[in-house]
């Protein structure tokens, strides 16, 4: 096979069009899954620093 007809075979073939899509799906889907663990997580560590402030106050002065 001469280096030209490989380049148009490169060319016409879309098999790694579609390899590419599909990683660019699973990028963007990583992104969002990252994103709302790290928002989740803030909210998280909010609620149990809430809690714990909470259970804190309200814990007899004899309890260390």
């Amino acid at each position: 096979m001469t280096i030209i007809k490989l380049l148009k075979s490169i060319k016409t073939d879309e098999n790694g069009a579609s390899a590419a899509e599909y990683a660019l799906i699973v990028a963007v889907l990583g992104a969002a899954v990252v994103a709302g663990a790290l928002a989740f997580g803030g909210s998280l560590t909010t609620a149990m620093t809430n809690t714990g402030t909470a259970v804190t106050a309200q814990a007899p002065a004899a309890f260390p």
